[in-house]
């Protein structure tokens, strides 16, 4: 047996799952990584590269708010001749005079034929109010989101609402920032713990930009978005909704969002709380209403279209909106002017009742037919309305001792909102930020709480995981999922006892004593990932997990490692391929969606430095440190979504078949002599895979996968 047979075997001997990996030898030292090396590793490997990434998503998403708040503000003022409209009634618009009152119906049909034509060519999923998709793409698909989507939304949005379109500017500008983080991450690979972090940052800070509440931004990122708590996602969350509200500060100013609305407000009689009580039960039910009314219209809205185009659906169901606002001019558009008339008593208590009911049906309508906009803004309109009839009649009813009726209208927002989306914690902060009032915090608690309560006791959804659970996604089970979150690649892997340094850097397999690559260049990992670069792939050959292979049967054509393996086996090669990686900090979550879309026997585990090959995860090694660690039997995952391309380039996986009459048969793998460079790291048998050990006796048609450096090809 040679001398390398017993390194290779020694390298089968893994580590248990969760050492650390043993430094590579002291005589083939690692040379200092390049400046881009250096920052992939401080990205995804430290938390200063996450935080150094929630400052950068924060200003984009301040940069993203503002200038999307100018967009809507810009064609609204194109179709009206002001940038809010709808609070004057029948006022006509000053663009467009000569179609008089037939204006409200004209602009939701005109609105439908440019928005609808976008969204179905460029980003269907920026359809509706943008949160739903956001949640799934963070639970689901590990926070990647198409880029394109935050211009599509931006535009499709700023449409509805300037339009005439009853919805908000929450749900776009949230999904427009997550889509914006998502793209960043993505664009630098980081691990999809990361990711999901990052794209919660986006959507927080464009909340906290928009409405100048950093606090509701917060919440916003980790109660509705990432849905689970850890101290760094917490902090990063915290670093985003802060430098976005700053930076839109620069631009807008630093007033209250809600500026007209009074100040000083306050309950000052105990048992006033009774009457906020009252109100906390009846928004909960507004906000349930206004959740099932959402679906039922577009529902409705479903079965009468049928099969026919979608994009001539905002067209055709643009007469519906436009009849409606004919009828209540003040749906226009987002409403906050309506509400600021309202707080004002500009509207008798009935119209206050008619136009909270009307809310309810002009943003079903309008996201019914194919609009896009939020349902954030809605709930608070309906909320305010609401909450100011109940003040205005317990006062008539009991006198002035029962409070002002604008704190009954700050608890119709909170509690209408927290029933419809089940976020206590976002809600308070949002009304309270919002109004700029923080004597209303217990009332607001109280009633927020309540309508909590009402609301998971009469509803399973809320407003926005309902879309999700309409299509079966349901992530409010696949939360528990993310309790295997702090369990990385690194310790569930089986490692090697020596970890292998990449081909291409000083010391690693192939690379001979100088440590250059092919080329005669260090290399670090981005250059070693370039899709399909020194991978041979004839038509028809596939590798496991659907990734094309690099070599037909025989060994002619193999790379001269690989040919090394066939004859250490003395078997026939199967199969070459480039393996995809995962990094050594990516939870076990990110690796099973990996391991089920592209290898059914393994990957690599490359270090955050991306210098060095710690060893081998496979299903197996997984499940063992499940056992180890966790007691969730049943526990639930999102489906497998293909991500990034990270193929290596600069290793491969060779799969080699034992035939009949081999002198292999019979040996144990680890007895075997393995040319340099080579691991066994999978067998598979009798239509089974498992880890390679040293002491596998190998059998007649077995396959053998091995580790092989490429840069000898």
């Amino acid at each position: 047996m040679s001398v390398h047979s017993s390194k290779v075997r020694n390298a089968m001997n893994h580590k248990p799952a969760g050492s650390r990996p043993v430094s590579a030898s002291p005589s083939a030292p690692t040379p200092r990584p390049a400046l881009a090396s250096r920052l992939a590793t401080l990205v995804r490997g430290h938390r200063a590269g996450l935080f150094a990434l929630a400052f950068a998503v924060g200003i984009g998403s301040g940069l993203g708010a503002v200038a999307f708040r100018y967009l809507v503000y810009g064609i609204t003022w194109l179709m009206t001749g002001q940038t809010q409209f709808g609070q004057a009634g029948h006022a006509p618009s000053s663009h467009a005079a000569f179609l008089g009152v037939g204006f409200f119906v004209v602009a939701p049909v005109f609105g439908g034929l440019l928005y609808g034509p976008l969204i179905q060519r460029f980003a269907p999923e920026a359809r509706g109010h943008g949160v739903p998709e956001v949640m799934a793409a963070v639970a689901q698909n590990g926070g990647r989101i198409r880029a394109r989507v935050s211009i599509v939304k931006a535009f499709a949005s700023a449409l509805t609402i300037g339009t005439g379109g009853s919805v908000g500017r929450e749900g776009p500008i949230a999904q427009i920032g997550a889509s914006m983080a998502s793209a960043l991450g993505q664009g630098i690979r980081i691990p999809e713990n990361r990711l999901r972090v990052i794209c919660a940052c986006g959507a927080g800070g464009a909340i906290a930009a928009t409405f100048n509440t950093p606090l509701a931004g917060l919440f916003f990122g980790i109660e509705i978005i990432l849905r689970t708590y850890s101290v760094d996602a917490l902090f990063a969350v915290m670093v985003s909704t802060m430098v976005a509200d700053a930076t839109a500060i620069a631009f807008v100013g630093n007033e209250t969002f809600l500026v007209k609305f009074p100040h000083d407000v306050s309950l000052d009689a105990t048992a006033a709380y009774a009457a906020v009580a009252g109100l906390a039960g009846l928004a909960a039910l507004a906000g349930l209403l206004f959740s099932r009314s959402l679906y039922a219209l577009e529902d409705a809205a479903d079965r009468v279209w049928g099969d026919r185009p979608q994009w001539l659906k905002p067209v055709v169901g643009g007469v519906l909106v436009g009849a409606l606002l004919l009828a209540l001019p003040q749906l226009y558009g987002v409403g906050y002017p309506v509400m600021y008339r309202a707080l004002g008593g500009s509207y008798a208590v009935w119209f206050l009742f008619v136009l909270a009911a009307g809310k309810v049906l002009a943003t079903g309508l309008t996201l019914a037919v194919g609009g896009s906009g939020g349902v954030y803004a809605p709930s608070l309109f309906i909320g305010l309305m609401l909450g100011t009839a109940y003040g205005l009649v317990a006062v008539d009813a009991f006198g002035p001792g029962v409070g002002d009726p604008a704190v009954y209208a700050a608890v119709g927002m909170a509690a209408v909102f927290a029933a419809a989306t089940r976020s206590p914690l976002t809600a308070v902060a949002s009304v309270v930020e919002m109004t700029g009032d923080f004597k209303l915090v217990l009332p607001v608690m109280l009633a927020v709480s309540i309508a909590t309560v009402v609301s998971r006791r009469f509803s399973y959804g809320t407003i926005y995981t309902t879309k999700l659970l309409r299509r079966g996604q349901d992530i409010d089970r696949a939360v528990p999922w993310r309790a295997f979150t702090d369990m990385t690649a690194e310790e569930s892997m089986r490692g090697f006892a020596s970890p292998m340094l990449l081909p291409g850097t000083r010391g690693g397999a192939g690379a001979g004593t100088a440590g250059p690559g092919p080329d005669g260049e260090e290399h670090d990992v981005s250059r070693l990932q370039a899709r399909g670069s020194g991978v041979r792939e004839p038509a028809g050959v596939q590798g496991s997990g659907g990734v094309q292979g690099s070599a037909a049967r025989g060994s002619e054509d193999a790379p001269p490692t690989a040919r090394g393996a066939v004859q250490a086996l003395d078997g026939e090669l199967v199969i070459v391929r480039a393996p995809q990686i995962v990094f050594a900090n990516e939870p076990v979550t990110d690796v099973f969606r990996q391991l089920d879309a592209y290898s059914r026997d393994g990957m690599p585990v490359v270090s955050t430095d991306t210098r060095r090959i710690l060893g081998w995860i496979t299903p197996q090694s997984i499940a063992h440190r499940v056992h180890e660690e966790m007691s969730a039997p049943g526990v639930e995952r999102g489906p497998a979504h293909p991500r990034t391309d990270t193929r290596l380039a600069g290793l491969q996986v060779a799969e080699v078949l034992v035939p009949e009459g081999s002198a292999a048969v019979g040996r144990p793998l680890g007895s075997l002599d393995w040319p340099e460079g080579c691991i066994p790291v999978a067998l598979q048998r009798d239509g089974s895979v498992h880890e390679a050990e040293p002491a596998d006796e190998l059998h007649a048609g077995d396959t053998v996968n091995v580790l092989i450096p490429a840069s000898n090809a």
